[in-house]
């Protein structure tokens, strides 16, 4: 049975690959992708659907409710990906990540509220681990259950606690059919290069030095992001609403771990790694139980492996140069929006 999906946020780095996944997986079904091309937000990413009957761009903002109940009346299931996401840049001002993933959520939950049959559409709201805070690096037994406590760290990782918070709430008092999922660190194409992988990546190819937070030893627990779009599709056809899934690939590594890595593929040694001061409330670890996903899904990640999997990914920057030095130029920005505004 087709389907007519609204995606939030579809120009980003993991919505832009859910819309690839979609596409490839489920031909027949509609995608309607809104997104606001925020500094992060790339056209580009879904330039060969320009011309897909079964695809459809608007630019807008999840914060506008008019807009916001228009698409959503004409489909049937919404998949949030919009969001302020960037942990440095909550630091230096939490209100775009306030207005975003905490009003902007309020928004898109109170459309669906106000139909008709609010329950008939479907809400998968695509979280974060972050919401959990960190685990001891001398306790590896431990891993973030969806029965952990919230206790976010930093601005990022509280307003889309928040979100959370909304969520669940919007589902008990109102009905909605509303489910959250909660990831691990994604890496993969169409990353915007101020993320750890693509950033060390691009320097390197740019001669220059990678910057290495604090004494190395965070550890994050790291997912390609297909492994992520798949999940998210399979919990939005089979999931139980009113419950949160951890989607996680059991594959932690140390900041450290990873900029060797990094080097490594690169043909580079250690003296390209440039320490700098840590970030303020800088989690120390993040790891995720994914048993409930595959106990009641049957999901589970088989495309995250190291190293065939960071080896892949550090190909497609190097291969895709034009890419990404047009995101980090801010050309496409201007392009885009030149096109958009004159429509």
């Amino acid at each position: 049975m087709s389907k007519h999906l609204l995606i939030t946020g579809g120009c980003g780095f993991i919505g832009s690959n859910f819309v690839h996944f979609v596409r490839d997986h489920r031909p027949d079904w509609q995608i309607t992708n809104l997104d606001c091309l925020s500094y992060s937000g790339n056209p580009e990413n879904l330039a060969d659907f320009e011309n897909d009957d079964h695809y459809t761009f608007v630019k807008g903002d999840i914060c506008d409710a008019q807009l916001v109940r228009q698409l959503i009346d004409q489909c049937d299931a919404v998949v949030h990906f919009a969001a302020e996401s960037h942990v440095d840049r909550s630091i230096m001002d939490a209100g775009p990540f306030i207005r975003a993933n905490v009003l902007g959520t309020q928004t898109l939950l109170d459309a669906i509220r106000g139909m008709d049959t609010p329950a008939s559409k479907r809400f998968v709201h695509v979280s974060t681990d972050e919401v959990y805070g960190d685990l001891p690096l001398d306790r590896p037994d431990l891993k973030f259950t969806e029965q952990s406590p919230l206790a976010p760290s930093s601005p990022y990782s509280a307003s889309k606690a928040a979100s959370d918070l909304l969520v669940r709430a919007w589902h008990h008092t109102f009905g909605l059919d509303a489910i959250i999922t909660r990831c691990s660190n994604n890496f993969g194409p169409y990353q915007f290069p101020e993320k750890v992988i693509p950033l060390f990546v691009t320097n390197l190819v740019e001669n220059r030095k990678v910057p290495l937070y604090g004494d190395g030893r965070n550890i994050r627990d790291w997912i390609h992001v297909d492994d992520h779009c798949e999940a998210v599709l399979i919990v939005l056809e089979n999931g139980k609403a009113g419950e949160a899934y951890n989607i996680g690939a059991d594959n932690e590594r140390s900041n450290l771990e990873l900029t060797h890595a990094i080097l490594d593929l690169m043909g580079r040694d250690e003296s390209m790694i440039e320490p700098v001061a840590d970030r303020l409330g800088h989690d120390r670890r993040y790891a995720i139980d994914g048993g409930k996903a595959f106990a009641e899904l049957g999901w589970r990640a088989s495309r995250s492996a190291w190293p065939e999997a960071l080896e892949a990914t550090v190909r497609w920057y190097r291969d895709h140069q034009q890419w990404w030095k047009r995101v980090k130029s801010g050309a496409y920005r201007r392009y885009y929006r030149q096109q958009y505004e004159s429509r």
